[in-house]
């Protein structure tokens, strides 16, 4: 009765825009909402603040992060059950790899959550709202905000239900050795730039050729591999370079 009494009056405070865009919201995620204002703020980008003199909470970026703890629990528990024949690396793996910014980003873009972002004046129409990262952050605070409107169960649910409607676990599980893929996951992570793999050396007769490679990640060497070809002295760098990054 609380709830309900709260939601009517929170929805009396909307104008008409806003009225239409909760009822969009409802629709995307397939959830009532009884808290128009948590999904209004998920999706207010931080440019938005200033320039309407909000609170510097009032963006979306508090409810990104309860979000991305609720997305960590309940990636987990998907694969737990999905795979339980699986060990604790594979399960971390296979979690760092759903829970990154480009998987969150892609899974913002099938729902096209980039149509509900709220933008300030100054950075409309520059693309802001398709970029990786706005994406992902906008898609961990309607996490969020669905957590806090329904509670867990039922946040968990919503967020099954996309990763089973977007994601290929098979696939990703079968190229789960891809050292490169899980170094460029690793490194966007730590907000650091993409790997960069150079060969520094080729040794041996043509039909014989071994290739040594470096990858640098933020300008520093972190890994070096040899092979009988290009491809497979990257893999052994990058496998090489993981394994520092994972203790920086």
């Amino acid at each position: 009765m609380i709830k309900r009494i709260r939601a009517l009056l929170e929805w009396k405070q909307l104008d008409s825009d806003q009225k239409q865009k909760i009822k969009a919201i409802s629709i995307l995620i397939g959830l009532p909402v009884s808290r128009p204002a948590l999904y209004l703020k998920a999706l207010r980008h931080r440019s938005i603040v200033a320039e309407k003199k909000l609170a510097a909470t009032e963006s979306y970026e508090q409810l990104e992060f309860i979000g991305d703890a609720v997305l960590d629990l309940v990636v987990s528990e998907i694969i737990f059950k999905k795979y339980p024949d699986a060990g604790e690396g594979l399960l971390t793996q296979l979690r760092s790899r759903l829970v990154n910014g480009g998987m969150l980003a892609q899974i913002g873009r099938n729902i096209r959550l980039m149509e509900y972002i709220e933008l300030g004046d100054r950075v409309k129409n520059q693309g802001v709202e398709y970029s990786e990262s706005v994406l992902a952050d906008a898609f961990e605070a309607l996490v969020g905000a669905v957590y806090q409107d329904h509670g867990y169960d039922i946040c968990r649910d919503f967020v099954a239900r996309l990763y089973h409607q977007f994601v290929n676990f098979d696939e990703m599980v079968s190229a789960r050795d891809n050292y490169k893929s899980m170094l460029l996951e690793a490194a966007q992570a730590k907000k650091m730039p993409a790997p960069v793999y150079r060969i520094v050396q080729e040794s041996g007769p043509g039909h014989e050729k071994v290739f040594e490679v470096e990858v640098r990640v933020n300008d520093n060497v972190l890994g070096t591999g040899s092979g009988k070809n290009k491809k497979k002295a990257e893999q052994v760098a990058a496998q090489q370079a993981l394994n520092i990054l994972k203790n920086i």
